[in-house]
């Protein structure tokens, strides 16, 4: 480990490989059988699980670019078996939230910027350049695909998938396909709901969920009332329920040729 600094109250776990010219600062938990990787820089109050890779030239725990920060004490958690990639960006929480997290099994690709306060699930990919801005919630298993822009507060429902380049100033549902400008429902994220072991009568529920929200337009508020008394009560369909009724900046718009 040539000229690598570690401060001495960091928590490094078992078997631990450190890079090159790496710094831990002090307030640093890493958990066992992490790889950082070299001119890596974990910056106080950053928690990491275990099982994680941490690549080059990564900077995690930074202060939030929020000029309401004012220094308070905050955290980053990152939990297990998650890959952050090179130069990735994560902010530390602010007083709102008080931490950013960053859960099981993601993968983080290079160059993305996530901001203060964003709270990601497990089992997420989150594309190249994505920049993220402060308190983003993201559902387990979304994808988020490259050079996206994410407004912040934005809400990404489970099982989603954003295509590359999108700009995200509305929330995007849970289990949809989200494409074109303005982005827009263009379809079920099929591919990785089958991925995810979604049997076809469960894509039909859905779809036809989907079809009286987006595709034959009436207002949001009718389409639920419409789709709670005529669906059976399913986690899908009142995930979906509750997903739209607490979102504040308003749900994507269909896509219509």
């Amino acid at each position: 480990m040539k000229n690598t600094v570690i401060g001495k109250n960091a928590l490094i776990g078992k078997n631990v490989h450190i890079g090159n010219f790496a710094t831990i600062e002090s307030d640093v938990i890493v958990g066992d059988n992490t790889c950082i990787g070299n001119n890596v820089n974990l910056l106080k109050g950053t928690r990491i699980g275990e099982n994680c890779q941490i690549h080059a030239g990564a900077i995690l725990g930074g202060i939030p670019q929020d000029l309401k920060y004012k220094d308070e004490y905050t955290f980053l958690t990152i939990g297990n078996d998650t890959i952050i990639r090179e130069f990735v960006t994560i902010n530390k929480g602010t007083a709102s939230k008080n931490k950013t997290v960053i859960g099981d099994g993601n993968l983080v690709m290079a160059n993305t910027h996530i901001g203060h306060d964003c709270f990601i699930g497990d089992n997420c990919i989150i594309g190249f350049n994505v920049g993220m801005a402060g308190e983003v919630v993201v559902g387990n298993f979304a994808n988020i695909s490259g050079l996206t822009a994410i407004h912040q507060f934005s809400l990404i429902g489970e099982h989603s998938m954003v295509s590359g380049m999108s700009r995200i100033v509305k929330d995007v549902p849970p289990y949809v396909l989200a494409s074109r400008e303005p982005l827009s429902y263009v379809g079920l994220n099929a591919v990785g709901l089958k991925r995810s072991g979604f049997e076809v009568d469960k894509l039909k529920e859905l779809k036809d969920i989907y079809r009286i929200i987006f595709q034959e337009k009436r207002n949001t508020s009718l389409a639920l009332e419409l789709i709670e008394s005529n669906f059976a009560p399913t986690r899908e369909r009142d995930l979906i329920i509750d997903f739209i009724k607490r979102s504040k900046r308003g749900i994507i718009k269909g896509y219509l040729e």
